[in-house]
């Protein structure tokens, strides 16, 4: 397989075709692809797309876009100085999520220069992201790419885990600004006080 095909990377036991994007659509769908065939490759189910997982991808995505490749950022972060992101909340709500069923959940940001295919799929099986793309209680993907970034999230079947959206009418992530809690809790104290 290998051999003879330059667009094939040698995955384990067994080789990954790297089709072109007009092959198959785009980079995302070519990141999917392989990422499967490496799990096929370990005897682990494909994934599925899970579009409110390519939603909040998307959104971290243009978040990432215009962002430095450094060793504080991507498949090659150093523990512990992974970025945060102060509007997941706001990401959240425009996927219409709750965050409790993104608990279980795993977002996995890479930065390739040109997003150069082999070495995209390599960030995500050959780095500190392998041991989820190894589990099998992952079962969905979303994936996204802006500028020289992507990212992948996983989702699962489980409740705190699907990424399933809010019904109509909930309040899918709350964003309750400080000066609201303060009349809350002064309704209240006002509240306690007339008893």
């Amino acid at each position: 397989c290998c051999p003879h095909d330059p667009l094939s990377v040698r995955v384990g036991v067994g080789c990954v075709h790297l089709s072109t994007a007009e092959e198959d659509g785009g980079d995302d769908n070519q990141l999917l692809k392989g990422i499967n065939s490496y799990r096929a490759s370990l005897k682990v189910p494909a994934l599925t797309e899970n579009s409110n997982a390519d939603c909040l991808a998307e959104q971290l995505a243009k978040k990432f876009k215009g962002q430095e490749c450094t060793n504080t950022t991507g498949a090659n972060t150093v523990p512990g100085t992974e970025p945060q992101f102060p509007d997941y909340p706001q990401f959240l709500d425009r996927c219409h999520l709750n965050a409790s069923v993104t608990e279980d959940g795993q977002v996995m940001p890479a930065c390739v220069p040109g997003l150069v295919a082999d070495i995209v799929l390599t960030n995500y099986t050959k780095s500190q992201y392998n041991r989820f793309l190894n589990d099998t209680k992952y079962s969905g993907i979303g994936i996204a790419n802006e500028g020289d970034w992507v990212v992948v999230v996983l989702s699962t079947s489980t409740d705190s885990g699907d990424y399933s959206p809010a019904p109509p009418g909930s309040n899918w992530a709350p964003s309750v600004q400080p000066f609201s809690w303060m009349i809350v809790s002064l309704v209240g104290f006002v509240v306690l006080l007339m008893k």
